[in-house]
């Protein structure tokens, strides 16, 4: 069953499809959580596997950055190569530069950049579902709206996937392509950047076109687009629009200013920089823009260190909880015929795998500690089960009663 809800003279359009199906006995719902507590056991299994490697990498990233810290040499001038410091981890900042400018002769523009982007984007149809279920008639009745809007998307859509593909048909390709060019030689001072230290540039700025010109007869310049359209202001399906970012500024500019400023540490061989290797295995590569001491950088690095390891460990936990959640699900299901005693097991699930996901989650942290700081891995061992006895405590005057 479907009904239309066309709006004439909107690019939008909706219709809604209604699908059935007989609710599920007790025994295929039964299989089916069976084949949830199988991926629980491996979302379970993967939580360990997170949480551990996550503190040993942890860990040695804290003792390669103290390492680095303590090693660095700050350089007296970018524009001299001393050979004292060849082979050791040394701390720079000053202007980008590169040896010539990068071009898109498709549209006649260049700049004295590191990176060059060119984003095209075709003007397609973009299909959105919104689903609902209930129960009707002893069936499972799936309501799903299915609407349609016409966007400009950097990436080719798919109309062959659509629930209705007549009338909202894409092309298959677009006829210019998206690309990013990357100069071949970057420099701060007299010293060339590694390829590692190249990528970590990606701060991208939008191109201003204002001062351009049209560079084809069928290509139209609007704003900060170039635009393969008839009419630009009424775009129609498969029309294009062509816009560029820059990042690393690498010269002065009359439109965008000074060259852009980058604060380098990396190690010194000859007249390049390169990835420096500590004893914790680790590889010290940093690049930040503006000018930044040497502390700054190791305090950034330290507090870029710190968020990482927590988002891992909530990661770590979640990943836990879920997987614990999964395969306790078959306890819900046995009693799914008998709505109180539902709800109060969907509780007692939840709360026990809360309890166990934190407790298994801070042994786990512990036990990748154990190695490092055994003293802390102590004290956390010991707090680790503290949800256990709570929940325990909370049981036991129930019993009794």
């Amino acid at each position: 069953m479907s009904r239309n809800f066309s709006d004439p003279g909107s690019s939008r359009k909706e219709h809604v499809k209604v699908t059935s199906e007989p609710k599920p006995g007790f025994l295929e719902r039964l299989s089916e959580t069976s084949g949830g507590m199988l991926i629980g056991l491996v979302t379970f299994l993967l939580a360990f596997y997170v949480l551990f490697t996550n503190e040993g990498r942890a860990l040695r990233t804290a003792r390669s950055l103290d390492e680095g810290l303590s090693l660095v040499v700050p350089l007296d001038s970018i524009h001299s190569i001393s050979q004292q410091n060849e082979g050791r981890l040394v701390h720079l900042a000053g202007a980008l530069s590169t040896s010539k400018p990068l071009f898109d002769p498709g549209y006649g523009l260049s700049i004295q950049a590191v990176k060059l982007k060119r984003n095209v984007e075709m003007y397609q149809w973009v299909e959105y579902e919104d689903s609902k279920e209930y129960e009707e008639d002893g069936e499972i009745k799936k309501e799903t709206k299915y609407s349609y809007n016409t966007e400009w998307k950097s990436e080719v859509v798919n109309s062959r996937n659509f629930d209705r593909e007549i009338g909202h048909k894409n092309p298959s390709a677009m006829a210019v392509e998206s690309f990013t060019a990357v100069s071949p030689n970057v420099q701060v001072g007299s010293f060339v950047l590694s390829k590692g230290l190249v990528d970590k540039i990606d701060d991208f700025k939008q191109l201003s076109l204002s001062h351009l010109e049209d560079p084809h007869a069928d290509v139209t310049r609007r704003e900060d687009y170039f635009y393969h359209s008839d009419n630009p202001r009424r775009p129609e399906v498969g029309d294009l629009r062509v816009s560029f970012f820059y990042a690393g500024l690498s010269g002065d500019d009359p439109h965008l200013g000074s060259a852009d400023r980058v604060t380098v540490i990396a190690r010194q061989r000859g007249d390049q920089l390169v990835p420096y290797h500590t004893k914790s295995g680790d590889v010290l590569e940093i690049l930040y823009p503006g000018d930044l001491s040497v502390e700054e950088v190791f305090q950034k690095e330290q507090e870029s260190n710190t968020m990482k390891t927590w988002a891992l460990r909530a990661a770590g936990w979640l990943s836990m909880f879920v997987g614990i959640s999964l395969m306790t699900r078959i306890f819900y299901t046995l009693v799914d015929w008998f709505p109180v005693v539902r709800e109060l097991v969907s509780v007692g699930l939840k709360v026990f795998a809360v309890c166990v996901a934190s407790s298994l989650s801070l042994l786990t942290i512990a036990v990748g500690w154990l190695f490092y700081r055994p003293l802390w891995a102590l004290l956390l061992m010991l707090l680790s089960a503290a949800p256990i006895l709570v929940a325990r405590s909370r049981v036991l005057p129930k019993k009794q009663q």
